[in-house]
Parts: C-alpha cells; structure tokens; sequence
C-alpha cells in the first residue's frame, strides 16, 4: 500500500471540521496533504493502522495534537473521514 495516492475523498464531517481548525493547523495539514499523495506512509506523518473497534482505519498525524482518520477504498484511493484532536477515536 505504498503507492502514490492519486484520489481522496473527503466527507462532509471531515470538510467541516476542516474549516473549524485554525488557519494555521489547516496550513499544516495542506503540507501534509501533499506528502500523503506522494506516499501515505512517509515517516514524516506517523501514518500507523488502528485497532478495537477502529481496525481497518489508518491515521496519521497533523500536529503533535491532530490526526487525519482514514481508509483505504484501494492502493491508491482513500477516505478521510476526520479531522480533529485524539477525540475523534472515540
């Protein structure tokens, strides 16, 4: 699954609490944006899969306090579904 991601989807909860962040988080997370396109699992974003109810998601890190929650549809095609602090685990 190290592919170059060519397509993202994005749902509307993730476009919401998209534009809540500060300007500067959403700066950060465009950056990293591009990383992920080029390789979803670039050291650099901490990209790891997730367990519990949650396996099958992957996420990576914005910020030491934000995550992006996400899943693969294929080796180059995904969902992010979230966009927020450790509590969108929950």
């Amino acid at each position: 699954m190290a592919e170059k991601v060519s397509k993202i989807h994005y749902t509307s909860c993730y476009l919401k609490n998209y534009a809540k962040l500060p300007q500067y988080v959403q700066n950060i997370q465009d950056k990293k944006e591009q990383w992920f396109r080029a390789n979803p699992f670039d050291i650099r974003l901490e990209t790891h899969g997730l367990q519990g109810d949650l396996k099958g998601f992957y996420s990576y890190s914005v910020t030491r306090s934000h995550r992006v929650l996400f899943r693969f549809i294929n080796n180059n095609e995904v969902i992010f579904y979230e966009i927020g602090t450790h509590e969108i685990y929950k």
